[in-house]
């Protein structure tokens, strides 16, 4: 089943995991949108600087650490996604509750891991 994932926080700069893993994304054919500090493009995935009303996104796989995400926990929450998958780094028990409450999966691992070992 196809799994249309938001990368928040997409990078340009190619050592940052947000970058690899919309590479490993893309070369999965998962359709897959972003959103991050700065435009540009990924593998052939634009990365946008708004909060834009993606629809059916099934994952969103944060690459934002916790000061920053309380702005996009509406938005997040908004989108309606079936998990929101927390990176090394990202962990945000505040959010995890919120995102529970609004019957979203919450998700502590790395989605690249997670792409390598086909458990995405």
């Amino acid at each position: 089943m196809e799994k249309k994932t938001l990368v928040l926080g997409a990078s340009t700069n190619r050592n940052r995991y947000a970058n690899i893993a919309m590479n490993r994304l893309a070369s999965r054919n998962i359709q897959t949108v972003a959103i991050g500090l700065r435009k540009g493009e990924v593998a052939g995935i634009q990365i946008e600087t708004e909060k834009l009303p993606f629809e059916d996104i099934d994952t969103v796989t944060l690459y934002l650490g916790p000061p920053r995400q309380e702005e996009y926990y509406d938005y997040i929450i908004s989108l309606h996604p079936n998990r929101v998958i927390f990176n090394p780094g990202t962990e945000n028990p505040e959010f995890f509750r919120l995102l529970k409450e609004n019957g979203i999966e919450v998700e502590v691992a790395c989605t690249l891991i997670l792409l390598s070992t086909d458990q995405y």
